[in-house]
């Protein structure tokens, strides 16, 4: 920390098994273990899907920000995830190979590059490793044994399950009692199971057919259950106790319980695995276009086409605090990449006013980091801050610090652009350093590279030059008729036209 950090600060997280915010302290002085749950890749990463992602990457930026070096962990499920989060319908993988007519080895690979590429062009650092399902089976069947020693598990003919009779407080993270839960309300009996929350741990392949994803067990050829993997690959890597393990709040209801459940087994109930459990909200959208059956709104590349930047969803999510549901709309995007618009473009002319740029070069390296854990150079943005800098910068602080409050923590973005009481220099200081926390890229990102041509756009940018022009002389002429027509036209295939003494235009949104 230097003299500017501000060292009241004390870094509070929501934890959803205590549901309080809590000083966070880590199991090391200087280092934060973290498991995020990545996706099932089946098909791309819906929207919704990936304001985890940008949930978790605000958390580790501030904890670097902080001080911390960061170990980070996704996974990526390649097997073992079926239609329903419980015991029921088909695997994921394997129903999409048959949907699609396609090796589902190859269908693994590309989905899993696809969602890499989200995260990529959201500006999301790279954890330092990505763990897949399906090179840790040998894994999984140790720990699996393991459990089955523990007495914890029973075979039935369709593989091997866990009693959750058998850890304490099973279901204490989704608030959820055992008692009074029915099984076949949501999901097909399983004939055996002995209690309705009870999952499988190795589902055995059928007698008739072979899936392209099975292996050898002790309970006979098949493929691990879903839960199973994140257990077996958090505690690899990070340890049987850890610090922080994320994901979507619907993880919270069964998914992680089953995690605990498991870990507490496999550790004689020594530990549930990580000390806080963070899940943010869902992505909300009343329009009902969200699904992926419905929607080709759905993914980033979608919003892609239409003429939004990613890093417009990203500062979208960022002005919706983690844990509050984001209600999502098409013209709100619009807006946000409006808002990024104007922040960027006053960023470049506080960089005109200076006429060297050295701290520039700091946010561009961790742009371009290899994604290992590091210390953010936070006191070289930090040096000779004024007592107004200083002021505005601990206001950052505190509001990114009391559980990731970033709609209260950009607002300081606005309010040192246009202080004045700071000089252009100065300024910039600051937004590097608040940026290095909200990971816009702000310094190294211009206006003009946030205008992405639509896709389906009929105008090449030389005949909207050409169209310009005819405007011009239009309205020299005074045949504002012709020149409004013009205008129209130019704007309804996504041209945005800025009149004035030099006229320019950029792309714009198609929201239809």
């Amino acid at each position: 920390m230097t003299e500017y950090a501000n060292e009241d600060a004390q870094i509070r997280l929501f934890n959803s098994m205590t549901r309080k915010i809590e000083t966070f302290k880590p199991i090391s002085d200087d280092q934060t273990r973290i498991y995020s749950c990545g996706p099932t890749v089946y098909n791309y990463a819906h929207i919704g899907n990936l304001r985890a992602y940008v949930f978790t990457d605000t958390l580790r930026r501030l904890l670097n920000w902080k001080g911390q070096t960061v170990t980070h962990v996704i996974n990526i499920t390649d097997v073992g995830h079926l239609t329903s989060d419980e015991d029921s319908g088909e695997d994921k993988m394997e129903l999409a190979s048959q949907s699609m007519e396609k090796d589902i080895w190859q269908i693994a690979e590309h989905f899993t590059q696809a969602f890499k590429n989200d995260l990529s062009q959201l500006n999301l650092l790279r954890p330092t490793l990505w763990s897949t399902a399906t090179d840790h089976i040998h894994d999984m069947i140790a720990f699996a044994k393991t459990l089955e020693r523990s007495g914890a598990t029973y075979i039935l003919e369709t593989g091997l399950y866990f009693d959750t009779t058998k850890v304490p407080d099973y279901g204490s993270l989704a608030l959820t009692p055992r008692e009074g839960q029915e099984e076949g309300a949501r999901v097909d009996p399983i004939a055996g199971k002995r209690n309705a929350t009870d999952f499988a741990i190795w589902r055995r392949s059928p007698a008739v057919g072979k899936r392209q994803m099975e292996w050898m067990s002790p309970w006979g050829p098949g493929a691990p259950g879903w839960h199973l993997e994140c257990s077996v690959m958090s505690m690899k890597y990070l340890g049987s106790r850890f610090d922080i393990h994320t994901g979507g709040i619907d993880h919270r209801e069964i998914h992680h319980c089953n995690e605990i459940a498991q870990n507490q087994a496999y550790t004689s109930h020594a530990h549930s695995g990580a000390n806080w459990w963070m899940h943010n909200n869902f992505l909300i959208d009343r329009s009902g276009k969200m699904s992926k059956s419905k929607g080709e709104f759905s993914t980033l590349t979608s919003l892609i086409a239409k003429g939004i930047h990613p890093l417009a969803f990203r500062l979208m999510c960022l002005s919706t605090h983690y844990r509050s549901e984001l209600e999502f709309s098409l013209e709100t995007l619009a807006g946000q990449l409006v808002r990024l618009k104007r922040l960027v473009g006053a960023i470049s002319m506080l960089g005109l006013e200076v006429e060297s740029k050295p701290w520039m070069r700091i946010p561009n390296e961790i742009r371009f980091s290899s994604g290992a854990s590091f210390t953010y150079p936070r006191t070289v943005l930090e040096q000779t801050l004024s007592p107004h800098g200083k002021k505005l910068l601990d206001g950052f602080d505190r509001e990114m610090s009391e559980d990731l409050m970033t709609p209260r923590a950009l607002p300081f973005l606005d309010e040192t652009i246009h202080h004045d009481k700071l000089n252009a220099e100065e300024k910039l200081r600051i937004i590097a350093s608040m940026d290095l926390v909200l990971g816009m890229n702000l310094l190294g990102t211009r206006r003009c590279d946030l205008a992405l041509r639509p896709k389906d756009v009929s105008l090449s940018a030389s005949e909207v030059e050409a169209l310009l022009a005819q405007r011009q002389q239009a309205r020299r002429a005074k045949d504002f008729a012709n020149a409004d027509a013009i205008r129209d036209r130019l704007h309804t295939a996504g041209v945005e036209i800025m009149d004035g003494p030099k006229p320019s235009w950029e792309w714009r949104p198609l929201l239809h």
